[in-house]
């Protein structure tokens, strides 16, 4: 195994099993390892403190898949392993969610398996390959998730994430691994059930991340609880999670607003499959920020409005110009609230912390005008575990605001 020595005093971090290791820890390289292989790590003492995935195009140069004096090269053993123990963790969090058939199975760094993402929609899992260690291990990563996943016929790629381009990877999405004498799936149309009662239709070709925002399901109920006799705003809706929570909740009505016409037509096949078709629902197609001014200006209000817009911030570099943008959509939602109404707010920019955002959204609300109250958090649920030695593997965070 190759091998990379740390600069002095750089070893701290690892020995904190935080598995990243940055360009500029790196003191020196023994032999040349190519993109994805496994390299010991070594302090500048000589010490061993374990092995990971070599990425040179990456300002993540090292992501550590094990610690200690004796560290083995990840194989095909290791990863189904790694895969069987992700999965087996979530066991009482699924159990406790019966009928509900879509989860995240890993959840990258959390689960041990840095730069990888796999989503199990029904019979169906979709993989998202960030890092070159697992591009370097597709072969092996297609066998091990059919294998240990026995009732799912399929296994769909969607490594196109703009992380990839970072990592010196060029994008991939298409079938990764079909179960022989099985039918190939309709990728651009699996059926789920994600829990709240609802059914839902997944692109898993087309859609976002890898097809739908499992993290938020958990909060799709929460918020639709709380929709009873309310004129709701969902702004950003997607395919309409948190739509579909809010109507079957007891929603007076709902204005759906999303900038994409794909998006829009998702939730009128969903609003349909869901027997909602006649519902009082509003699809509106257009920006976020000119809509909710456009609403403000014509003296529009809500008794209930959720933000849940895209990523803001992708790095620390952009995390001010992010948290502009979030103070000003929150202002403008705050001024579209009726008393008594409430806001759900939510961020899922990881470089952006929750204590960040909740300034923000104080500020906001300062500057409309209004006196409100948090009288609830949001965060992502345990399927998208947080490792406490790895706090970047939290991004999602949301307030409950009463005015």
């Amino acid at each position: 195994m190759n091998a990379v020595t740390l600069r002095p005093g750089r070893e701290k971090s690892v020995l904190r099993r935080h598995p990243w290791i940055f360009s500029g820890a790196v003191s020196s390289v023994e032999g040349d390892p190519a993109p994805g292989a496994a390299v010991a790590v070594r302090s500048a003492r000589g010490e061993t403190l374990g092995a990971g995935f070599w990425s040179p195009a990456s300002a993540i140069r090292v992501r550590m898949v094990s610690f200690g004096p004796e560290p083995a090269a990840p194989d095909a053993a290791w990863l189904r392993e790694r895969l069987e123990a992700a999965w087996a963790r979530r066991a009482a969090f699924r159990a406790a969610r019966p009928g509900r058939d879509a989860f995240r199975a890993v959840h990258g760094e959390s689960d041990g398996l840095p730069g990888l993402v796999v989503d199990r929609y029904a019979d169906v899992l979709c993989a998202q390959i960030l890092a070159p260690g697992f591009e370097r291990m597709r072969g092996d990563l297609a066998a091990a998730l059919l294998d240990v996943f026995p009732r799912c016929t399929a296994v769909f790629e969607r490594s196109d994430a703009p992380a990839r381009v970072r990592e010196g990877l060029e994008p991939r999405t298409g079938p990764l691994a079909l179960r022989p004498g099985a039918p190939e799936p309709d990728f651009s149309a699996v059926e789920i059930s994600p829990g709240g009662g609802v059914r839902a239709v997944v692109d898993l070709a087309g859609g976002q991340k890898t097809g739908s925002y499992l993290d938020q399901a958990e909060n799709h109920a929460r918020v639709g609880a709380l929709a009873a006799g309310r004129d709701v705003l969902d702004a950003c809706c997607y395919d309409g999670g948190f739509t579909l929570a809010a109507l079957r909740g007891g929603a007076r009505s709902v204005l759906a607003l999303d900038a994409s016409e794909t998006a829009l037509g998702a939730l009128g096949r969903n609003l349909a499959l869901n027997g909602l078709g006649q519902a009082p629902v509003e699809r509106l197609r257009g920006d976020l920020f000119e809509k909710l001014r456009a609403f403000r200006d014509a003296r529009r209000s809500f008794d209930l409005v959720v933000l849940d817009p895209p990523k803001f911030a992708d790095s620390r570099a952009r995390v001010e110009r992010a948290c502009r943008a979030y103070k000003d959509v929150n202002l403008l939602a705050f001024k579209l609230l009726r008393p008594g109404g409430l806001l759900a707010t939510f961020s899922c920019s990881g470089a952006v912390d929750a204590a960040l955002f909740e300034t923000v959204v104080a500020e906001a609300a300062s500057d409309a005008g209004r006196d409100a109250a948090v009288v609830a958090r949001f965060d992502q649920p345990p399927d998208h575990p947080v490792a406490l030695a790895c706090p970047e593997t939290r991004y999602l965070k949301g307030l409950l605001c009463a005015v």
